[in-house]
């Protein structure tokens, strides 16, 4: 758990600053769960400058309460969570020095979101909430009052969250539950986990993440896990320690983003899903009187293939339905499938000759026509499929025909805007299997809409 904090002050000397304003969030990783917002009486006068920036003035603090009365609901709401800012260490310092002023240790672990950001999306011209947000199409209002600042930090805080291929976030919430002594039953981690389409994440004692899945009901799956009696649930049953989920909303996204972080992160109990899970392929070649014939064969990474599947079946499968939508013979395992109708004549058997009563080059251009949609080489396109939430919505990019990976928008522009969708792009590998995850699902599902740019 996570408490997104921002404080205004008055503004002074170092370590005499008074609070004005605190706003904290307290986000589960997913959603805010519980709020707190309130102006501070800082019983000093409040510097000109931060009036002027702030708009708070001192009339405004007369009748707000003054630290002492709002201390037990700020430790209530930070227990047991990590204390997340924006440039934290400030905020960090001036709830330390107000809590000492009572006789009160505060002590909680933090993170940085300027530090997080400047690993995660490095280069940017500027870390300051403000630009840091605009540059990444993040909507905010109020800007330097702490609830507007902390709401800006919770969705920051989120897409960075989203960006950490490597889950090293998620990795210390891990590390900070073990150091306090927890340890949850599985049934206790199966109730925390949503019936949502995601992908989740198996921890084990060190908070190592020990195998990587996806599912459109993680709590289901989770508890097929735990229940299990097979060698690997078994395993697993005996090293999880805590689960941890991001909801996709979008399968797409949950198989993209399985198939990239276990090669990235190499879950020792995912090592089957290391290799590709495509082992079969569509080819083309010409036959012996100079027609191109489709066939399905088993993946030869010295072949250029058109696209590929899971099993012989699913090939056999896109290979009937395209016969029928462009017009061709089918062919499989490179003979000519002689239990299916020819579609061009609707004759109920067919060896390949009644090909010939068409010319090479007319019937060729139609194959042509199939491979140059199954592949999109060279396509510059964005798949938009559903968000997390009803509002949102997510993106997954191909450029030339290349696969560059893909984001969560709330707003238009922040995928018709170049720079802001570059931003905001969670970048990931092209390879065989994203490649084929995205073929396959646009074959098999409809996404909400394909912007071609």
């Amino acid at each position: 758990m996570y408490t997104i904090i921002d404080i205004e002050t008055t503004g002074g000397q170092y370590n005499e600053e008074g609070i004005t304003e605190i706003a904290i969030y307290k986000f589960d990783g997913h959603e805010v769960v519980d709020q707190f917002i309130s102006l501070v009486n800082p019983e000093k006068p409040i510097q000109p400058f931060v009036v002027k920036l702030t708009g708070i003035n001192s009339a405004m603090l007369r009748s707000a309460p003054k630290f002492y009365e709002v201390a037990k609901r700020i430790i209530e709401i930070t227990e047991g969570t990590i204390l997340v800012a924006h440039n934290a260490s400030f905020d960090y310092r001036i709830l330390q020095t107000e809590f000492r002023r009572l006789g009160f240790d505060f002590k909680k672990p933090t993170l940085c979101t300027v530090e997080l950001a400047k690993k995660i999306i490095p280069d940017l011209p500027s870390y300051s909430l403000g630009k840091l947000v605009r540059s990444l199409g993040i909507p905010m209002a109020d800007r330097h009052r702490a609830s507007g600042d902390a709401l800006a930090t919770v969705k920051l805080f989120k897409m960075l969250m989203a960006k950490d291929l490597t889950k090293e976030i998620v990795k210390s919430f891990i590390k900070t539950e073990i150091k306090a002594g927890l340890s949850p039953k599985l049934m206790d981690i199966v109730e925390m986990t949503p019936s949502k389409t995601g992908i989740y994440y198996i921890h084990n004692e060190k908070g190592d993440i020990i195998y990587i899945g996806k599912s459109k009901n993680i709590k289901k799956r989770v508890n097929q896990h735990f229940t299990g009696v097979n060698s690997k649930s078994k395993k697993i049953q005996r090293d999880v320690y805590a689960v941890t989920f991001e909801e996709t909303g979008s399968e797409l996204i949950a198989l993209l983003k399985e198939s990239e972080e276990i090669k990235i992160n190499k879950p020792i109990y995912n090592r089957a899903q290391r290799k590709s899970i495509f082992n079969f392929a569509m080819y083309s070649h010409l036959d012996e009187n100079g027609y191109l014939a489709l066939s399905i064969e088993k993946a030869d990474g010295r072949k250029k293939e058109i696209t590929s599947f899971v099993s012989l079946q699913e090939g056999k499968n896109l290979l009937f339905k395209i016969t029928s939508e462009h017009s061709l013979c089918q062919k499989i395992n490179g003979l000519y499938d002689t239990k299916t109708a020819c579609f061009q004549h609707k004759i109920k058997e067919c060896n390949g000759a009644c090909i010939q009563a068409e010319s090479p080059e007319i019937y060729n251009a139609r194959v042509l026509n199939f491979i140059k949609d199954a592949r999109f080489e060279n396509d510059n396109m964005i798949v938009v499929d559903k968000g997390r939430t009803i509002e949102e919505r997510c993106a997954v990019v191909i450029e030339n025909g290349v696969y560059k990976g893909y984001c969560f928008f709330d707003l238009n522009y922040q995928i018709t805007n170049i720079e802001i969708l570059k931003n905001i792009l969670i970048p990931m590998q092209n390879n065989r299997d994203t490649t084929n995850i995205i073929k396959s699902y646009i074959r098999k599902y409809r996404v909400m809409r394909i912007m071609k740019f």
